[in-house]
Order: structure tokens, then C-alpha cells, then sequence
């Protein structure tokens, strides 16, 4: 595997409890480098954990007809962090113990759309509360190149657990022409 590190760095900020963030300022967002997709047979992994790793980018190629991680014969050596897997009658590779994918390409359950996020008010909230240049960082972060590239969002139908008061569109009780329907300020200021 090749690691690379792409981009500008995370200016981590730790808020307690073993987490950190990235912080996004008027003057500095981290960004990854280009998504581009791997050449067939390959693979690209971005992982990010409590240890410190922020989408840090890895490298692969697929295995055909692997088996399960730890079934070598004995006497295979790998290195440190790598388990041995057989391949055919006598030959063994090593890999990560912690990454095994068996993949079908025969088998497709469904397409997919797009990648993103929820806008809800609590997230409005804290958009809002950014300066203009944080705004333009943040969002090309989730939404352009430069980011991780978003191309869909989900806004809930009136309040949800992360609103500060609850709220629906008609809440006049058996109204059921919805002739007191009505957005509410959340909705045209934060989220339309």
C-alpha cells in the first residue's frame, strides 16, 4: 500500500473526551487533494481515527479469489500489522488484518445517487454563526473539488431533534386542507 497525504493539513482542535476537529476559519479550511478514481482493479481507502488519521488516503490493488484473512499454512512470515492469506495450493500474501472485502461484481442491489449530508437547524445555526470567508470555506469543503464533494443534501420537514423548539407546517388541529400551512422562520432563513 502507498499512503499520501493530500491537500492542506487539519489545524486539529481537541474539544476533550480523546476528539479532535478540524477547524475552519475565515482564513484556513483543510482540503484534499483531487479525488480521482482508481484504475480498475484497484482501490483508493480514506480513514480517519481517534489516533489522528484525517482522511489520510491509502492505495491497493484487489485480490481475485483470496481467502478469508489467517487461513495460510503455518510457517508464512508477514510483517507487523499484516496477517498471511493463501493464494492458490502453496502461495500466501499478506494484508492488513482489519481490511478483508469480498466483492460480487456480479450481484448489483442498487445505484448510487450521490454522497452528502442533512442541513438541519442546528447545523443552520452554526453555518449562520460563521463570518462570511468561514461560510465559503466550509461549504466549498463539503461541496467542491477542493472538498469531498457533496453533491446532495437532505433538509427535514419541519423541526427535528436537532431544532430548538418544535414545530410543524400546519398545526392547526383537523385542518386537513392544510389551509394554515406555513414555513417558519427556521425554514426561509436557515434553510431555504
Amino acid at each position: 500500500l502507498s499512503c499520501a497525504t493530500g491537500g492542506r493539513p487539519c489545524d486539529a482542535k481537541d474539544f476533550g473526551h480523546g476528539s479532535l476537529v478540524c477547524a475552519c476559519s475565515a482564513t484556513y479550511c483543510d482540503t484534499l487533494d483531487p479525488l480521482v478514481l482508481p484504475a480498475p482493479g484497484s482501490y483508493v481507502k480514506y480513514e480517519s481515527s481517534k489516533a489522528g488519521k484525517r482522511l489520510e488516503r491509502s492505495e491497493g490493488r484487489f485480490q481475485h479469489n483470496a481467502e478469508t484473512p489467517g487461513t495460510a499454512t503455518a510457517g508464512t512470515c508477514c510483517p507487523p500489522g499484516t496477517e498471511p492469506v493463501t493464494r492458490g495450493a502453496s502461495h500466501s500474501v499478506c494484508v492488513p488484518p482489519d481490511f478483508h472485502l469480498t466483492l460480487d461484481t456480479a450481484q448489483r442491489y442498487q445505484k448510487v445517487k450521490g454522497f452528502g449530508g442533512s442541513i438541519t437547524d442546528a447545523a443552520a445555526i452554526n453555518i449562520q454563526s460563521l463570518s462570511k470567508a468561514a461560510q465559503n470555506h466550509l461549504l466549498r469543503s463539503y461541496f467542491s473539488e477542493e472538498g469531498i464533494e457533496y453533491n446532495l443534501v437532505r433538509v427535514p420537514m419541519a423541526s427535528t431533534d436537532f431544532s430548538v423548539r418544535l414545530y410543524t407546517y400546519a398545526d392547526a388541529q383537523g385542518d386537513f386542507e392544510l389551509r394554515h400551512f406555513n414555513l417558519t422562520e427556521e425554514d426561509t432563513k436557515m434553510k431555504v
